[in-house]
């Protein structure tokens, strides 16, 4: 690399070839595709948020000023002003209990006058690295993030360096981050001793897979009322079509030890399994007595009702999207990130045996 002046210049015949057109102002891409690196890194080096190497650095600065190029979306981010928006991640929106964590970010955000910017991870780690930095490329002010498979998120503090981020619903394994979550063990646990309570002694858990942080600790509490009670578990992770529920149901219920009751990992999970035992044509509870992990607006009115843990979704989202407005008011970023655990509710309907017209709720 040659030097006009004491300033660096890239290869000229490079250079040709990835400038822009003419006609067009020059983007934060063009400024990357000079510089050779890529645009999260071009953001990071005009925010100043994380620190890059001296050498990438200044390679970028030499492709701004050779392109002239004038970063207007970054103004209000130089003068130090706020952009007024923060960005919200979640796995997917079809199912009903992260459609509900989302109203409640955005209602939070909409009292404090911000917009939100939403995006899914499909649960897949790579698609969640990458929203994050489109996100963080865009300056929100904070992030609120359910985070995909716990072992294999990618989202640290070195990703987001200054700008405050949130996880709820599930942890991730930095522990500079705040996190918000619920009572998935105990409350797997306790609506399985309850199921046992009404003489049950093949109790099945059904849901996806071990790897997502909820359906596992959700596992476990189920295991251990099983353990304490003496009995033989009896789970199944492959719950992620209709098609597959079905044939797994149909393969338990046909066996010489089938289940006598079934605990869901989830609302999909649920969704799944219901669809399963109708195809079957098995009752609820006579043949199968029937409880779910989380709550939905139908599950009252199935027949019959529904016994669920009912998770506060809507209070999730409101405490862990209002945490992150006190660590945006008071510029933190904590070397150890708060945790935060809200309780659940049992809510018993007659599903899974029990007589009473009302749900009855067990805090």
């Amino acid at each position: 690399m040659s030097e006009v002046n004491g300033t660096p210049l890239l290869n000229r015949s490079k250079q040709r070839d990835r400038m822009p057109a003419a006609h067009r102002k020059p983007t934060m891409s063009d400024v990357a595709r000079l510089a050779g690196v890529g645009t999260m890194t071009v953001s990071r080096v005009l925010s100043g948020a994380v620190r890059v190497s001296a050498d990438t650095a200044q390679r970028v600065q030499t492709a701004i000023e050779q392109l002239k190029y004038r970063p207007n979306e970054l103004a209000r981010a130089f003068r130090g002003q706020r952009s007024h928006s923060i960005g919200l991640i979640i796995p997917y929106l079809y199912d009903p209990f992260f459609a509900n964590c989302a109203h409640a970010v955005t209602t939070v955000a909409r009292e404090r006058g911000y917009s939100v910017i939403i995006t899914t991870s499909a649960e897949d780690p790579e698609t969640e690295f990458t929203e994050a930095e489109h996100m963080l490329e865009r300056h929100v002010d904070g992030m609120v993030v359910i985070p995909s498979r716990f072992r294999q998120t990618r989202l640290t503090r070195s990703l987001f360096g200054k700008t405050p981020v949130v996880a709820f619903d599930r942890p991730v394994q930095d522990p500079s981050l705040d996190v918000v979550l619920v009572q998935n063990t105990a409350g797997a646990r306790r609506i399985v001793e309850h199921l046992i309570e009404h003489g049950h002694k093949r109790v099945a858990y059904m849901g996806l897979s071990r790897s997502l942080f909820t359906i596992n600790a959700r596992f476990l509490g189920y295991r251990r009322a099983m353990q304490e009670a003496g009995l033989r578990s009896d789970a199944a992770f492959d719950c992620n079509t209709e098609e597959d529920t079905r044939r797994l149901l149909k393969e338990k219920m046909s066996g010489k030890d089938a289940p006598t009751a079934i605990l869901t990992s989830n609302t999909l999970a649920t969704r799944y399994v219901l669809s399963a035992i109708s195809h079957l044509g098995l009752r609820i509870p006579s043949d199968v007595a029937f409880a779910g992990f989380d709550d939905f607006d139908m599950a009252e009115f199935t027949a019959p009702p529904l016994t669920v843990v009912r998770q506060p979704a809507q209070e999730m989202g409101r405490v862990a999207t209002s945490l992150l407005f006190d660590r945006i008011a008071r510029g933190e970023t904590p070397q150890t990130g708060n945790r935060i655990v809200l309780p659940v509710e049992i809510v018993l309907r007659r599903s899974c045996g029990c007589k009473h017209r009302n749900p009855v709720i067990m805090s």
